[in-house]
């Protein structure tokens, strides 16, 4: 019996670690993405006249019903999210985690401000590092768009340390407000460890990863974070909720491995995160994007995403007064 069972065994194990060695590449694709491929900036759909008077850009994109009324323009501050950064640079070449986005919105009379956070360190430590970051800027109130674990961050920096006295608005773009099974299958989620579970999470240490943030991205620690942190009152909580639900879309091959099992696991996904798990507050659109190409990384050829057009849509719906 238990010569039957090994390779079961053995093949869960090479499945997890598939994954694991998948989040890695994540991260060095994005620098390496840029040197081997030839990159063009998508010309964004948002003329400068339209950043303010925009309803519906970009496809899937339901208006606000009614008559909008708008509030005052305000600086922007974006949050990356797990392994990010505000920008690293290389010899002759420099590169955003938002790529081409801050860039992109001061043309369009947008003031827009990349934070860098730890790159893996739990939640309420990078959401203390948000906190200083936005104390430094010489804005008395600004809107926040974060990304992935970024708009968790976000949300106890709000609800928590007293950040909702300097922020009018929380965008989360494929944020996991509910977890992801990806989380579970590294850390151990609520299920008893096995072999296979804790021959992963020691490939994880050994290439250098903490498993801090990780572990706050299990399901059963976020039905326990939003159990204890309550959304700011007086804050507009708003998302935007990216995945890949039709069958032309092309996965980049770092995110197959998670995609296909979140697919099987929890339905249409980004890669990394369920679309099932990014809704919180207004939904202002819901978008055919993987993970990285909702911050502007193409890492397929076939297909990509106006990202730029993206969030110049959200710094016009960010003007909006909420519905309700």
């Amino acid at each position: 019996m238990r010569r039957r069972l090994a390779p079961i065994r053995w093949r869960r194990f090479y499945t997890r670690a598939a994954m694991i060695v998948a989040l890695v590449l994540v991260v060095v694709l994005l620098a390496l993405a840029v040197i081997l491929t030839r990159w063009r900036r998508p010309t964004s759909p948002l003329a400068e006249a339209e950043v303010i008077e925009a309803v519906e850009p970009l496809q899937g994109v339901v208006p606000l019903p009614g008559p909008i009324e708008r509030g005052p323009p305000l600086p922007v501050v974006l949050v990356h999210g797990l392994f990010g950064f505000d920008r690293i640079g290389v010899p002759g070449a420099r590169f955003d985690y938002f790529r081409g986005v801050a860039k992109h919105l001061g043309s369009l009379g947008c003031h827009a401000h990349a934070v860098k956070l730890p790159a893996a360190a739990s939640v309420p430590a990078r959401a203390k590092e948000l906190c200083a970051a936005i104390e430094a800027l010489p804005h008395a109130r600004v809107d926040l768009i974060a990304h992935s674990l970024g708009g968790l961050d976000a949300r106890y920096a709000l609800s928590k340390l007293g950040l909702d006295q300097r922020v009018r608005s929380l965008v989360t773009i494929g944020t996991p407000h509910r977890g992801t099974p990806i989380a579970d299958l590294v850390v151990g989620g609520s299920r008893a460890a096995h072999g296979a579970l804790v021959r992963a999470r020691a490939i994880v240490k050994a290439l250098g990863i903490p498993l801090d943030a990780l572990e706050w991205l299990s399901t059963d620690a976020l039905a326990r974070f939003n159990a204890d942190v309550p959304d700011a009152p007086g804050v507009r909580y708003a998302c935007v909720v990216g995945g890949i639900r039709l069958a032309t879309t092309p996965v980049p091959l770092p995110l197959v491995p998670a995609e296909s099992y979140l697919r099987r696991t929890a339905g249409a996904n980004d890669g990394l995160v369920p679309m099932s798990s990014q809704y919180w507050g207004e939904t202002l659109a819901e978008i055919e994007a993987d993970h990285l190409s909702q911050i502007g990384w193409r890492v397929s050829v076939r297909r990509s995403f106006d990202a730029a057009g993206l969030y110049a849509f959200i710094v016009a719906r960010l003007g909006d007064a909420p519905n309700g």
